[in-house]
């Protein structure tokens, strides 16, 4: 699913317009990644918890030459699913089977 579908569905749920649902969803989006910028976190209790974590700088190699590179420590931003989210997946996946 893309943004667009994504706003489709939400318009099929709220019945409200696909401008309105676009507004929202750009407005979540950005209040969730000013946060994490800030180095805080957002946690949407039974959906999961997106936050930020530390990769340290590492020694990588060049896939073409073979020569060692140093790969530079960076923050990466990390959403971790809640229990009730990985319980509706997993109850999902047992349906299908």
């Amino acid at each position: 699913m893309n943004k667009q579908e994504l706003i489709e569905s939400v318009v099929a749920i709220t019945g409200g317009t696909k401008s309105q649902a676009g507004e929202h969803l750009d407005a979540i989006l950005e209040v969730v990644k000013g946060e994490l910028v800030k180095g805080g976190t957002v946690q949407l209790v039974g959906f999961g918890t997106f936050a930020t974590g530390k990769r340290a700088a590492r020694v990588g190699r060049n896939p073409a030459t073979g020569a060692e590179i140093t790969i530079a420590a960076a923050t990466t931003a990390k959403f971790t699913a809640g229990k009730a989210l990985k319980d509706a997946v997993n109850a999902q996946k047992s349906k299908k089977k």
